[in-house]
Order: structure tokens, then C-alpha cells, then sequence
């Protein structure tokens, strides 16, 4: 689920990745899992990387998946049966791209019920196996959203997907309609219509009636034009609808079974793809989990706003009040905000409501604070962000503090560097927002009317404080009176057929998006799942660990299962080291940095491939 589309902010950090090596969970480690968490059997530690090759052989892996009896798994129905395979299969002109990629496109029915109607474009990129005598298939990926590009991810492949991977499969990814590289949606028409709008619903949420009744009337005015100028194509975009497209881009690639792989609002495609089509892929694995249940509503949970079902919110606060205690623990030598850390959390939100701060050149309101706070625990060190930010913005609130010129300076780059990370493209049009309405718009239930999202926002944030107006405000545009555009076709459930082929289900305790308790349902869900565990920093939980990267690997490669009730540990815990010693000198800005998380393909492919043997970094997640 994306930080950047719900807040109109985001950010992924690069992470590098330890060896790996197994060992036995020692009773303290498996001890430190949250209540009600299963306790790991199996653990995975800094150690010798060569011992990860050993992990994925075949000969060593020790658990398998659950026995399948012939004939006992759910099949493909006879309505999806007429949709897709009425559509013949394309042929990819495969083409030379960005340096080591190939490029296709094809066209697919706009309605899959009209297969010989209106075709809408897709756009794919594959970055083929390294070891093509040994190929097992191709390797779809998709990293969030909705909006995110499965184009620049496969691209991005090489940096943070391990080799094992790359020698096996071609790493396609394939932009949903609408999305990205293939036809996009477009709700406005162009950056003069759309701009007045995106100036309302780009403070990142609503507090006060004043901003409220304004942040209505913007997302009523998004609605509007997506149900209208960009009803065709907006109307047609449901997850469902992305599935259709990539069961047929499967057989255009030669896979008689789907192998793939989702982060984020990924997940949800992963899910609705094993349910609607349970016995047309060999493994699906889905890191950073959404309850596709919750993300879709019932008659008795339809009037709720989105978040009060998938509860992002609550996994944020968990978070962020997680890292405060173990702030207090750890002490001013290891953490910079340890003297009181909840108290002057809130003592520091309260300044930014009453009186936005300025540091140089930049403006911090209390909703840019809470969204940089959020963006912060999207990373793997989510501990030593959020509070250097805190420490810093509380001590330049504080009154009668006198901060010198270079403390302003040093403020005034973090600050800039946090807010980097959420800035969009600004021209051309930028569909990004368009892209994720159309699809949790027609996806789901909403509630009848825009005006009932100030109460519901501040019950929420009751709830999950500082974050629960945060994501309740996502979905304000999918009010029923905003939004009038439907797709008949979008899939509803069940989300509990018995598939051919297990599901592994990857879910991050301290996951500030998909909340770690959505993974736990979605495999309750599935009958033939297996959950992994992550006791992770971050969203999602691949390349955090040589654990959940080594196991996710192993199962792409070989369908081979984790034990029930497997735990991994995240390399990087917070408030573990000594804090550096301060001069009170600016921090180094590192707007020039390469980062894979905003990269485009464009500039990806101009940085060049990662060097052999290159340290991963994290996947770019949307």
C-alpha cells in the first residue's frame, strides 16, 4: 500500500544485505515475538554467505509443501474459463531496452466479456535468466501501489533480487492498465485541470472543518473526472480486471503456470490471481500483506472507510510506539530522543498544530511531520529516523531555544532530504493518483457520502493516534456521491479457494502499511497457505534479512515451504550502537544519491548494471 499515493508522499531507502547462514533460535530471540505470534522455529543470522547457496538447494530444504490430493484443489471457473482463454494468445515483439532489458507490448480486451472489442495496451519488460540452459520459467513481480511500475521493478531486478533468481528466471514485470508504461488513465485531461485539485489533496490529510471541507470538495472534484473523462479506462481497472491481463500475459510468455511475486497492494493481486485462478500457477509469494477481504468489504463492512477494514493505521502507530519505548530503553547514548519519548512525541505534535515550524526555507505543518514520521518507518531503520527527526524538530519548537546557524542548516537538510523522498513527478501529468483511485475505487465498498469522513477520521486517530487521519483520508474520493464509475466485472470473493499449489504469505511485525495482522487473516483465508513470519523494520520484508529473502527464494525456486510457524529477524534492530558524536556541523544532503525507490527506468538503466558480486539493496516498493 503506497505511502506516496495515500499521503502524496513516499520514500525507499537502499539496504545492505549481510550474508546468511542458519541457526537454531535460541529461547531469547524466539521469546522476543509479540504476544499472540507464533514463536519461530528457525531463525537466519549474519553469517557465511555461501551457506545460502546450500539453503536453496534442493537437498536442502527439509519442508515441503502440503500434499495436494489430485483433484482436491478449486479450478479456474467456467465464467473466468470464457473470459480468458476467448482471447487469443499475443505475440510479444520482443525488443533491445534500457541497456539489459527487452520491451513488448501487447493489447488485451478493454472488457473481457467483449473479447473482440475495445483493446487497451500493456507494456512488459523482462530481464531474461542468466542461466537460460537451466530456466525455470519467467518470474512476474509487482511492487505496490496502485500506480506502482512492474516495468522499472523488473528492470530494477539485478540490484535487489538474489542471484539465485536472476540465474533461474526472466524477471518480467508487466505495468497494470492504466498504469505506468501501458495506456494510462487520465482523469483531467492535463496539468491545468488537474493542478487546483492535486494543491488540496497534496497536504496529505485534512485537520481542522475549514481543510476538511476543502479536502472533500477536492477529492469530490478527482472522482468527478475519473467518472467522466476518464470513465473508459478508470472503469475498467479493477484488480480483477489486472489478473484477466496477467493470466493472458502468462501464456504470452510461454508459462504454462504463473510464478510471481507481489509487494504492497502487489499482494492483493497475488491473492485475487489464486482465487480466481487456483490452479493456473505453480508459486505465488506475497511480502507486505493486504487482507483482500477487508480490502474489498462486505454488506455488514462496506460503510466503513477502508482503513477501519485494513487497519493500516494501527500497524503504524504500533510501530512508531514500539520505537519510542525501546527509545527510552536504549538511553541517550543510543537514541537521540530518550527523555520522555511518548510524552515529547506529543508534546512536539501539538506545537506543529498550533504552529507550523520553519526551518530555513522549508515549512513543517503538523501533517508534513506525520507523513515524514510515516515515510520513516516505511525503512529498515525507522528507529534512527524517526527519532533524530524528533529530537531535532522538538528541540527547534521548544521556546527560548536559540538554535545556531549551522543547527538550522543541519535541520533544514533533513528535513529537505525526508521531503525528497515524497516528491512526485510534476510534469508531464502525473497519473499516479488517478491510477491508485480507479482502482481501490471499483475494487471495493465505500461509504455513502464524502461528509461522513471528518467523524469517522477522528475516531480513527483515537484509535491509532497521529496516523489514523493519516489513512483514513486515502479513500475520501471513493465516497459512493464521489465516485459513480463501476466495473461489473470486478471480483468480489470468495478469497478462501483451496489452490492447486501452496501460497507463501510474508508478513513484517512493525509493517507500518500492510499491517502484520492482514497477513495472519489472508492466510487463515487460503487453505493451501504457509505464513513467514518477519520480525522486520520497514514494509515488506524481502532483502531485510538473508532469512526472509533466503526462504521467499527458496520457495520461487523449488515450491518449497518454510516450517509452520518460522519467524525470521530483521538485521537491522534499532538502538543497538552508540549514537556518533555531534559537532553541531551540517548533515550531508543526499538529493544527488541514486535511490532505487524513486528511480525511473530511464535513469536505472543510466546508472548502469550493480557490479558482480554488488551488495542488494531493497526492492523498490511502492
Amino acid at each position: 500500500m503506497p505511502l506516496t499515493t495515500r499521503l502524496l508522499a513516499a520514500g525507499a531507502a537502499s539496504l545492505t544485505l549481510a550474508g546468511a547462514m542458519i541457526v537454531a533460535a535460541p529461547p531469547a530471540t524466539a521469546a522476543t515475538s509479540p504476544a499472540g505470534v507464533p514463536r519461530s522455529a528457525v531463525v537466519f543470522s549474519t553469517g557465511n554467505a555461501r551457506l545460502l547457496d546450500a539453503a536453496l538447494s534442493p537437498a536442502g530444504t527439509s519442508s515441503t509443501a502440503p500434499a495436494s490430493r489430485p483433484g482436491a484443489w478449486d479450478r479456474t471457473s467456467d465464467a473466468e474459463r470464457r473470459r480468458v482463454d476467448a482471447v487469443a494468445t499475443p505475440t510479444l515483439r520482443w525488443y533491445s531496452c534500457y541497456s539489459w532489458g527487452e520491451c513488448a507490448t501487447a493489447r488485451v480486451p478493454l472488457d473481457y466479456d467483449n473479447p473482440h472489442g475495445k483493446q487497451v495496451g500493456l507494456a512488459l519488460l523482462r530481464v531474461k535468466a542468466r542461466d537460460q540452459k537451466h530456466r525455470i520459467g519467467s518470474l512476474f513481480v509487482n511492487p505496490g501501489g496502485p500506480g506502482g511500475s512492474g516495468v522499472t521493478m523488473a528492470l530494477a531486478a539485478p540490484y535487489f533480487m538474489s542471484d539465485a533468481l536472476l540465474d533461474r528466471f526472466d524477471v518480467v514485470g508487466m505495468d497494470p492498465r492504466g498504469i505506468g508504461f501501458s495506456d494510462q488513465v487520465n482523469c483531467f485531461g492535463d496539468m491545468g485541470r488537474q493542478s487546483p485539485t492535486m494543491r488540496e489533496l497534496g497536504i496529505g490529510f485534512p485537520l481542522g472543518a475549514a481543510q476538511e471541507k476543502a479536502f472533500i470538495k477536492a477529492a469530490g472534484q478527482e472522482a468527478h473526472a475519473c467518472s467522466t473523462i476518464g470513465r473508459e479506462l478508470a472503469g475498467a481497472m479493477s484488480t480483477a480486471e489486472v489478473a484477466r491481463d496477467m493470466d493472458v500475459m502468462r501464456r504470452a510468455v510461454g508459462d504454462s503456470k504463473l510464478t510471481y511475486l507481489g509487494f504492497s497492494y502487489g499482494t492483493a493481486l497475488g491473492q485475487y490471481y489464486a482465487n480466481m485462478f487456483p490452479d493456473r500457477f505453480r508459486a505465488i509469494a506475497v511480502d507486505g500483506v493486504i487482507n483482500p477481504q477487508a480490502w474489498v468489504g462486505s454488506t455488514k463492512t462496506g460503510s466503513q472507510i477502508q482503513d477501519d477494514r485494513l487497519r493500516s493505521a494501527d500497524g503504524a502507530w504500533k510501530a512508531l510506539s514500539e520505537i519510542l519505548r525501546r527509545c527510552g530503553l536504549a538511553g541517550k547514548t543510543k537514541c537521540a530522543f530518550s527523555a520522555s519519548p511518548m510524552r515529547n512525541f506529543r508534546v512536539l505534535a501539538e506545537r506543529l498544530k498550533k504552529k507550523p515550524l520553519t526551518v530555513d526555507s522549508e515549512t513543517v505543518t503538523y501533517a508534513q511531520f506525520i507523513g515524514m514520521v510515516l515515510s520513516a518507518l516505511y525503512e529498515p531503520d525507522a528507529g534512527a529516523e524517526v527519532t533524530a527527526l524528533a529530537a531535532e524538530l522538538f528541540q527547534l519548537t521548544t521556546p527560548g531555544y536559540v538554535p545556531t546557524k549551522a543547527k538550522l542548516t543541519a535541520a533544514a537538510n533533513r528535513v529537505g532530504r525526508m521531503r525528497r523522498q515524497a516528491e512526485g513527478r510534476a510534469f508531464p501529468y502525473d497519473n499516479s493518483f488517478d491510477a491508485y483511485a480507479a482502482v481501490m475505487c471499483t475494487d471495493g465498498r465505500h461509504p455513502a457520502t464524502g461528509a461522513s469522513w471528518p467523524k469517522a477520521a477522528a475516531r480513527a486517530d483515537k484509535r491509532a493516534t497521529y496516523f489514523g487521519r493519516a489513512w483514513a483520508w486515502a479513500s475520501v474520493q471513493c465516497a459512493q456521491n464521489h465516485w459513480t464509475v463501476r466495473d461489473e466485472d470486478a471480483y468480489t470473493g470468495p478469497f478462501t479457494k483451496h489452490t492447486q499449489h501452496p501460497v507463501l504469505i510474508v508478513g513484517s511485525f512493525w509493517d507500518p502499511a500492510t499491517n502484520y495482522a492482514d497477513a495472519v487473516r489472508s492466510s487463515h483465508l487460503l487453505p493451501n497457505s504457509r505464513l513467514l513470519s518477519s520480525n522486520n523494520w520497514g514494509h515488506t520484508a524481502y532483502g531485510t534479512s538473508s532469512c526472509a529473502t533466503g526462504i521467499t527464494n527458496r520457495y520461487l525456486l523449488y515450491r518449497s515451504l518454510p516450517a509452520p510457524g518460522t519467524t525470521c529477524v530483521g538485521d537491522q534492530q534499532p538502538f543497538r550502537t552508540p549514537l556518533p558524536a555531534t559537532d553541531d556541523k551540517p548533515s550531508q544532503t543526499t538529493a544527488d544519491a541514486f535511490d532505487l525507490g524513486t528511480a525511473s527506468a530511464a535513469q536505472i538503466a543510466a546508472h548502469g548494471l550493480p557490479a558482480p558480486g554488488a551488495t542488494k539493496v531493497l526492492p523498490p516498493v511502492r
